[in-house]
């Protein structure tokens, strides 16, 4: 029966299926533009334009805004430095990853060399900021003195709330929707479900920022103002040959979110859709929408940037690193999978290496 509820809400349904209808659409944008990688021109300045394996230091290290980090590759005292310095809480994430893979909020130094024994590849280590988290879409064609929002994706953190009776997998089953993704939860949250919190206990089921992880995403296109358009139209020109993305960024409230005093958590590319779609409240059509006035965005940018010379991918090249980017999330999904699976040691030992952050809305 979950199953079948699933389909009933499309922010679930997987990829394959949520996305069939851009296939014919995708074609039809190859056709009239002539290519069918043209969208990989976007961004002339990131790898790919940011569809798949562009590093995320190279683009931060671009933006002002963004959140303090140092990149490491099995560089435990560089790593251990630099969170004595910020203080933890940090971030430790892959470099090169998608869809919140393998993303942690470390709290001590046994955890931090813990991940970075595991780790694959380079990996970010991020001054954790807490406070709101946001996604923003921004958009700007060539020629253009500005840029525009096009999107703001509201993320919530879910908790439950301990009434001393039930466990946390029974409070997570009272909500409709957070019983369609419990496995989601079971797997994020740093406590057994079958903990029993007490009264009025606030257990927080996920700390990432990420959709597929759990974290609620709502439409806050309502908090666009003219001062926040102006602060993300400045970021984004920061990044040499940047036009379409999504910036994931958090601020202290609501009030200097709107007044553009923000820290830049990543800066994603053409691949960074615009999340707020999966607003349970947004419908199937409305989705589509924008997914597809997105990809028209994209095509007719490339095509400008190709006047001036830039190159898009070969079909070849773009279908090899597509490839090589699901064998990597593969081997993160791999590394995700055995860091979840728990014993009541494991659990014991991560409460006191992975602390819940608390959701501070």
């Amino acid at each position: 029966m979950g199953a079948l509820n699933k389909w009933t809400h499309w922010e679930f349904w997987p990829p394959w299926a949520a996305y069939a209808p851009l296939v014919p659409y995708g074609v039809w944008l190859a056709a009239k533009h002539r290519s069918l990688t043209l969208f990989t021109a976007v961004n002339p300045g990131v790898f790919a334009s940011g569809l798949v394996g562009e590093s995320k230091s190279q683009i931060l290290r671009h933006l002002s805004q963004a959140a303090e980090f140092i990149v490491v590759q099995g560089g435990l005292r560089a790593a251990e430095a630099f969170a004595a310095r910020v203080c933890y809480p940090v971030v430790c994430k892959p470099d090169i990853g998608e869809r919140g893979s393998n993303v942690a909020i470390v709290c001590n130094a046994a955890a931090l060399h813990a991940y970075l024994k595991r780790a694959i590849g380079d990996v970010i280590v991020q001054r954790y900021v807490p406070g709101l988290e946001f996604g923003v879409s921004y958009c700007r064609y060539p020629g253009q003195a500005r840029g525009c929002i096009t999107s703001i994706t509201e993320k919530r953190f879910p908790e439950v709330i301990g009434d001393g009776r039930r466990t946390i997998g029974e409070l997570v089953q009272l909500d409709p929707r957070a019983a369609l993704i419990a496995d989601a939860y079971s797997k994020s949250c740093r406590r057994p479900m079958s903990d029993v919190p007490q009264v009025g206990e606030r257990v927080p089921l996920v700390e990432i920022g990420s959709h597929c992880r759990g974290t609620l995403f709502l439409d806050g296109t309502y908090l666009k103002t003219e001062a926040l358009e102006a602060a993300i139209d400045r970021a984004a020109k920061e990044h040499p040959e940047f036009y379409l993305g999504r910036f994931d960024l958090r601020a202290t409230s609501v009030e200097d979110f709107q007044a553009g005093r923000f820290a830049i958590l990543e800066l994603n590319g053409v691949a960074g859709e615009a999340t707020h779609v999966y607003d349970p409240k947004v419908s199937l059509l409305e989705a589509y929408r924008v997914i597809f006035r997105q990809w028209r965005a994209a095509f007719e940018i490339g095509a400008l940037n190709r006047k001036q010379g830039a190159e898009p991918l070969s079909l070849r090249a773009l279908c090899n690193l597509v490839l090589e980017g699901r064998t990597q999330d593969r081997d993160l999904g791999s590394m995700h999978h055995q860091d979840g699976r728990r014993t009541n040691e494991d659990d014991n030992r991560k409460t006191e290496e992975l602390a819940v952050i608390p959701n501070r809305r």
